[in-house]
């Protein structure tokens, strides 16, 4: 039997079955893969909950992943569900890791602002990004997948995020933390990746909290 190290709770797309006329909470599977890989055990997290932070609370959680798709403000249920989530994190000192929305989201809640559907050359590509602080990968540079279209930028940075990847296409932001709290957020996906070790390590970093100690 397979034994666990970390509970992870991720959240949930929303979508509208109009073959059935019914709203279905989603992931990927390729999350629940990367969470098989990584030793996690994922724990989802629906979006019609009445007391989010109580749910939370019993399941006794190490981390937190805020999962991509959808835009922010397109299902209202969604963004509820997110913006307890963090509300929780911060309160808890949970670490948090956003996922391409999931990063629009967290720069969203500390004060920024997204550029939406501005930039067509992300979508379904790969690209280049640099990394401006070598403490995190220990390295300058890298490849990632990429599949949003809205941008987040320097000028347009949340309050006390900090940014250590920059796609050298556009000099938009890739990837942040939080200055104070055990927060990541990234624009590629890493459960669609085949260098888990790489990604791994970003969740490893997390984990330790070492850059907030």
């Amino acid at each position: 039997m397979k034994k666990y190290k970390i509970k992870v709770g991720i959240s949930l797309r929303v979508e509208n079955i109009e073959k059935y006329n019914e709203k279905r909470d989603a992931i990927s599977q390729d999350w629940i893969k990367f969470c098989n890989r990584a030793g996690f055990m994922p724990i989802l997290i629906p979006n019609n909950l009445i007391d989010i932070k109580g749910f939370l609370k019993s399941i006794n959680l190490d981390m937190l992943i805020f999962s991509g798709g959808d835009n922010i403000g397109d299902d209202l249920e969604r963004d509820k569900t997110e913006k307890n989530m963090i509300e929780f994190a911060i309160e808890n000192k949970i670490p948090s890791f956003g996922v391409c929305r999931g990063m629009q989201f967290f720069n969203k809640y500390f004060g920024g602002k997204i550029e939406h559907g501005l930039n067509k050359t992300h979508v379904k590509t790969r690209h280049k990004i640099k990394f401006t602080d070598e403490k995190i990968f220990g390295r300058k540079s890298g490849l990632v997948n990429s599949f949003h279209e809205n941008l987040v930028k320097s000028e347009i940075l949340g309050k006390d995020l900090v940014s250590f990847g920059i796609s050298n296409h556009d000099n938009s932001i890739e990837a942040f933390y939080h200055k104070k709290y055990p927060l990541i957020g990234i624009m590629w996906h890493p459960e669609r990746e085949q260098n888990f070790e790489r990604e791994f390590k970003l969740f490893k970093i997390l984990e330790s909290k070492k850059i907030w100690k």
